[in-house]
């Protein structure tokens, strides 16, 4: 690993509010540049650590560090600015329902404009270029000024990604970016995520259910069960008594076979 890396959890936990543990014990890192799946059946807390990652949360134990930050001890000016470094893609974006899909798109910069502009661009498209080139790398030129309450599923989660282009941030977080994408779709999507992050040398970590799409798409697979990771390991390594053991007990879908199945069969989607 780099002597720098791009994140950095040592014995991280978390504990919700009403007393359940979602995570326990984390040791990750991540070097810059490195696309990484989580995997793992649903409750595992893939969603719990990306929020950790994003500093949406605050680890209960352990030790966090984030693009060479400490986030939680630089005070609210150096917080803020590190979010502006981090890119979050929601499984459901959450966007104003009368907002219009150019708004929205450059909401990804307000982190970085000042607070005139910033306010300027909720009124007037202040880059509509830009917000429109976004758009167009997800087949959605046409949407651009069409409000967000008149697109379905897979298109708002499309915004949103789109949201993270326009922004162009150091680390790419995606929490179950294509499930509401038909097959085609979110293979084409996630593609274009790992294009992005390797254009700009970005680090991308995503959760997803599906995992022929992890194994496809993301060299490093790890598994998150029960608040803890069972396995953290290159996609070619993987065996499938692994996957088994990580979606043990669970009631699994099957997903049309793909090219990489045939290394892991019964590939599991939880």
């Amino acid at each position: 690993m780099e002597s720098n890396p791009a994140f950095s959890l040592s014995g991280v936990g978390h504990t919700h509010a009403s007393g359940q543990t979602a995570l326990s014990g984390i040791d990750i890192q991540a070097a810059q540049g490195e696309r990484i799946a989580i995997i793992g059946p649903s409750g595992a807390g893939k969603t719990t650590l990306l929020r950790l990652l994003a500093t949406g949360l605050k680890p209960d134990r352990g030790q966090l560090s984030l693009l060479g930050e400490q986030p939680w001890g630089e005070g609210s000016f150096r917080l803020r600015k590190l979010r502006a470094r981090i890119g979050l893609v929601h499984q459901a974006p959450p966007l104003p329902p009368r907002q219009r899909v150019v708004t929205a798109v450059q909401a990804g910069r307000l982190g970085r404009w000042s607070l005139p502009r910033s306010l300027l661009s909720l009124i007037y498209p202040l880059d509509r270029s830009g917000a429109a080139e976004a758009l167009a790398r997800l087949d959605l030129s046409d949407k651009l000024y069409v409000r967000c309450d008149q697109l379905s599923g897979g298109q708002l989660q499309r915004v949103g990604i789109a949201r993270m282009l326009y922004q162009q941030p150091e680390l790419i977080l995606a929490d179950e970016p294509v499930s509401a994408m038909d097959p085609v779709l979110s293979d084409h999507t996630l593609g274009l995520l790992n294009q992005e992050a390797q254009r700009r040398n970005a680090t991308l970590v995503a959760s997803l259910h599906a995992v022929d799409l992890a194994l496809a798409h993301f060299p490093r697979i790890i598994g998150l069960r029960a608040g803890q990771i069972l396995f953290d390991k290159p996609a070619e390594a993987l065996r499938p008594e692994e996957l088994t053991a990580l979606y043990a007990n669970e009631q699994l879908e099957q997903r049309p076979a793909e090219p990489v199945a045939s290394q892991v069969p019964n590939l599991p989607r939880c």
